[in-house]
This record gives structure tokens, C-alpha cells and sequence, in this order.
């Protein structure tokens, strides 16, 4: 028998692969091959190109060079039935579950067995039980999906993948939203795929989950493919040092706090929610915090659990020197000056089919319309001062919110409680899907809110916009303040805490942190409507 016959089937070749977006290369000359019986792990900093490489791969976008072969089959690309029907799926961080349909319609969502033409509803459930026999799933069948743990929806998807016969099986950030028993339990399964013959691709920022599911590691570094090893001949900060560029885990010397901005505006104790731990934070008029983490380190979980968004088990809360009740809900946070724009400002920032001005005056309709009836004309006449401050036209105030760029919905959702008496303004994800110009100006109204004396914290997955543009930075690690930098630390000193602090942060016991998985997890998705 040859060496070439020994060698497992490769189930996923990817070669060569360029892409390009108008004065960006996104990847160059790419290539990496996923075999079956293999965890092939990629990992890569913010930017490094893996979204874009994950989106050729599954048929989301199509690829100006190269070539992608899916199961023997060669994908034109752009077209993720193509990709699906050689044989791939893939599982994103967010989910593509419908909560509204039982477990077993989701796991055959659109092709549900049929005989005769009719649903063949016996065949589907003893597929299902089959199925969740293989990944351990315990929920019913019937079991409506959004009642459903974000760990169980997880399985779901990943039943879909079996059920479907598909042989390559690519997961995005997949513990992101997980505790840690439930993230032992998803590499359990993931095993199980392997030692069945799969190949999975397996792509995190938790590079100690990396190095202990997978069998082969990529690392990607801006837009190119830097090293593949086998798992074994990787260490964590071997891995980083090549993420990063040569930097190593001891090139960090710790920050300082930045000096008070002035006096202190919120002060919080002892914060105990799901997915958050915090001992203290203290903000302070005239500055602007940051919050950096890796994906799934709980920044947005701790942000709504400061708005009042998310249920908050315990925790003490000062304001302007004053010993307050925790706010329960967005409106008696409001009440007391802590506002939040949601990362998600489509579903939880803004009603889309209400023109913009409505949105602007959303909740504060009466002292829009002066007391008397509500009409457009009154509300944009309201709404028009907030709205040219952050670069909204006046003019568009009677369009359909839905029908604005994402840059100008976002402008709506800041204009909003700059109408407001608010002290503190919690943003995040703030810059996500928008154009620079949009950047350029919601960084410029950040700054002359903090200029009035209040104080922003805000989030970003852009981490050189969180050290440009923050007075000081707290790094987040499953949802613990891990450390303070002050302003002016670099993308590496970030990072460098948060791989560091990710797999120590997750390894202590903590019952804010275990409960993340009790729930949903994904706290950007569990609120219903506009906060």
C-alpha cells in the first residue's frame, strides 16, 4: 500500500484563495486542507481574514483567486446551496435557529422527510432521536427551539449537519457563548465527529480550547496563512507570538490607571449577574472607558447588566454620591442617567417601519410634542437639534428608520439620549457595519458628550478603535474586569492579557459565569424591542 492510499481523504481543500474589497486585500494566496477524521483549528487576531475565509468557504461570498474544493467538488462560489450540496455546513456564533418551530422542524428546516408528498412525520422524529443520541441531546422533539439553552440549539444545528449527511462541519467562535461544561461537552461531541470520519473546522479566539479539540492548528495574520502545525507541536504562547507577530506572553508590563477625569459620576459593587462578575467599576465625568475582550468574554453582558437590560442577581450602585436601588429595568436606569445603545440597533435600538424622527422621540413623546397631539411635523421639529449634532440630516427625520444605512441608524439611536439628561452613555458595538465618515462622526460626538461632563463606556470587536479612542481600557474575560490599561496602550497589550486571562478567568469557579449557559448566553439577542 503507497503512502498516498494511507493518507485520510481530504474533505475540504482550500488553494490559493485572494480576495479584495475596495482598498483592502482581506486574504492572499490562502491554502490550508482539512481531512477527514481531523479538527483543523484557525485562529487569528481581529482583521487576521478568518470571517472572510469562513464566508468563501460556506458560499457567502465568492473569491477573486484560488479555489475551494468541498467533498471532490469544485465551488464556482458566492452560492452557499453550492457549498451546502458538496457536502458542507456551517454553524456561526449567531445561530440560525427559528424559535419559534419545534426542535425536530429545525434540525430539517426546508427539508423536513416526506412521503407521498406529505411530511413523513415518524421518519423525522426517529432520524431526530438518532441523532440526538449522537450529540447527547436530552430536549424533546417537540420542544419549541427558543426555549431551548444556547448550548441545546447548538447540538441542534450541529444534528442538522448530520441528519443532512454533510461530511465537513465548520464552526465559528462555538464555546463563545458557552460555560465551561457545556464548552467540554460541545468538544465531546466534536470528538465524536471526528472519530466518525468528519472533518471540522474549528475557529476561536480561545486558543486553549483550540489546542485541546484540535488536531492541526492554522494561524492566519493579516489576510495571509503564517504556519500549520499539528496541535501537539503548538503552545499557547507559541501560537500568539505567530498571531501577533513575534510578541510573546512576557513582552506586557502591566498599566497604570489613567488620572481621574473629574469628580465620580457611578460607582458599582460587588455586580453578580449570569455570564458577569464584576467587584468595582467607577466612572468619572469627562472620560471616555473602553471595554476590550475577545469574542464571547461577556462585554455585552456586562453593559446590559449595567442598563438595567439583563437580570442582576446582586450588586450595589452609587450615583453622584447617592446610594441608589439597582436598577431592574432600561426605563429606572433611565431614570437615573444610564442609557444604552444595543449592539443589536435594529431589533433591540430601533422600530424600523416608525420614521426617524418617532424614533428619536421614542418614550418622550409628550415633551416632543410639546403636550399636545403628536404629529410628524412636531416630532422632527423636536428631534432636529439631536439629529444634526450627530451628522443626521434634518431632512431625513420622515423616513422609514428601516430604510437607512446602518452608520445613520446608529446616529438615530445616539441622538436619542442626547435628547435625554443622561449622565452615563453605555454604547456597544457603536461603529459595527457602518463607513468611516459615520465612524468619524459618532467618535466625534463621544468626545464632546464626555466634554459636557458625562461619561461613555463603550464596546468594540475593533480593538484598535477601543485603544484610540478610550481614555482607559478595562479588559473583559469571562465577564470579569481582568485588568486596566491606561490610554495610549497598544492592540498587543490587549491581547496579550485577554489570551492569557481567558483560559485562568474560565477555570474559577464562579456561579455568574456557570449560569451563562443556564440561559441563553447571548445576551445581544435575548431582549425583545427597543431598550
Amino acid at each position: 500500500m503507497t503512502d498516498q492510499t494511507m493518507m485520510p481523504e481530504r474533505l475540504l481543500e482550500v488553494s490559493h484563495l485572494t480576495k479584495a474589497y475596495p482598498g483592502v486585500r482581506a486574504l492572499t494566496d490562502v491554502s490550508f486542507v482539512a481531512h477527514a477524521g481531523e479538527v483543523h483549528g484557525l485562529v487569528g487576531e481581529n482583521g487576521a481574514g478568518k470571517s472572510t475565509l469562513l464566508k468563501i468557504i460556506s458560499g457567502a461570498v465568492r473569491h477573486d483567486a484560488g479555489a475551494v474544493v468541498i467533498c471532490g467538488t469544485h465551488l464556482a462560489g458566492g452560492d452557499p446551496h453550492e457549498a451546502s450540496a458538496a457536502g458542507s455546513a456551517t454553524i456561526y456564533q449567531e445561530l440560525t435557529i427559528v424559535p419559534d418551530l419545534s426542535a425536530v422542524s429545525n434540525v430539517f428546516l426546508g427539508h423536513l422527510p416526506q412521503r407521498f408528498g406529505i411530511v413523513d412525520a415518524r421518519r423525522a422524529r426517529a432520524a431526530f432521536a438518532d441523532a440526538a443520541d449522537t450529540v447527547g441531546l436530552t430536549a424533546r422533539a417537540g420542544a419549541r427551539a427558543g426555549g431551548l439553552s444556547t448550548a441545546a440549539q447548538q447540538l441542534l444545528e450541529i444534528m442538522r449537519a448530520l441528519v443532512l449527511g454533510k461530511r465537513v462541519v465548520i464552526m465559528d467562535e462555538p464555546t463563545a457563548s458557552l460555560g465551561p461544561e457545556d464548552s467540554q461537552k460541545l468538544h465531546a461531541v466534536i470528538r465524536s465527529l471526528r472519530d466518525t470520519g468528519h472533518a471540522v473546522v474549528y475557529v476561536s479566539h480561545d486558543l486553549d480550547a483550540v489546542l485541546e479539540v484540535c488536531d492541526t492548528v492554522t494561524v492566519l495574520r493579516e489576510g495571509s496563512v503564517i504556519e500549520t502545525r499539528p496541535a501537539a507541536e503548538w503552545q499557547k504562547s507559541s501560537l500568539i507570538s505567530r498571531m501577533l507577530g513575534g510578541v510573546t506572553l512576557d513582552t506586557v508590563a502591566p498599566g497604570r490607571p489613567s488620572a481621574p477625569a473629574g469628580p465620580a459620576l457611578l460607582q458599582v459593587s460587588g455586580l453578580r449577574a449570569p455570564g458577569v462578575h464584576l467587584e468595582h467599576l467607577e466612572l468619572r465625568a469627562g472620560e471616555i472607558v473602553g471595554l476590550a475582550g475577545l469574542v464571547g468574554s461577556g462585554r455585552t453582558r456586562l453593559l446590559r447588566a449595567l442598563a438595567g437590560a439583563e437580570r442582576v442577581d446582586s450588586g450595589s450602585i452609587t450615583v453622584g454620591g447617592s446610594a441608589r436601588r439597582w436598577p431592574t429595568t432600561p426605563r429606572r436606569a433611565l431614570s437615573l442617567g444610564i442609557a444604552l445603545a444595543p449592539e443589536d440597533r435594529k431589533h433591540q435600538g430601533l422600530l424600523l417601519g416608525r420614521p426617524a424622527a418617532w424614533n428619536v422621540a421614542l418614550g418622550r413623546f409628550a415633551v416632543a410634542a410639546a403636550h399636545r397631539a403628536v404629529r410628524a411635523v412636531r416630532l422632527a421639529r423636536w428631534a432636529e437639534p439631536a439629529s444634526t449634532r450627530v451628522g443626521f440630516s434634518s431632512s431625513r427625520l420622515g423616513a422609514l428608520a428601516g430604510e437607512l444605512s446602518g452608520g445613520n441608524q446608529q446616529k438615530l439611536v445616539l441622538a436619542r439620549w442626547l435628547s435625554r439628561p443622561t449622565i452615563c452613555l453605555l454604547l456597544d458595538e457603536p461603529t459595527r457595519g457602518i463607513d468611516i465618515g459615520a465612524k468619524a462622526q459618532i467618535f466625534e460626538t463621544t468626545r464632546e458628550i464626555v466634554g459636557e461632563g458625562r461619561a461613555v463606556v463603550w464596546s468594540s470587536s475593533d480593538l484598535e478603535e477601543v485603544v484610540r479612542h478610550s481614555d482607559r481600557i478595562l479588559v473583559v474575560a469571562a465577564g470579569r474586569v481582568v485588568a486596566e490599561l491606561p490610554g495610549g496602550s497598544t492592540v498587543h497589550d490587549v491581547l496579550e492579557i485577554s489570551y492569557a486571562a481567558t483560559g485562568d478567568a474560565l477555570a474559577e469557579p464562579s456561579g455568574a459565569v456557570s449560569n451563562a449557559s443556564a440561559g441563553s448566553g447571548r445576551a445581544s439577542t435575548d431582549s425583545k424591542g427597543p431598550v
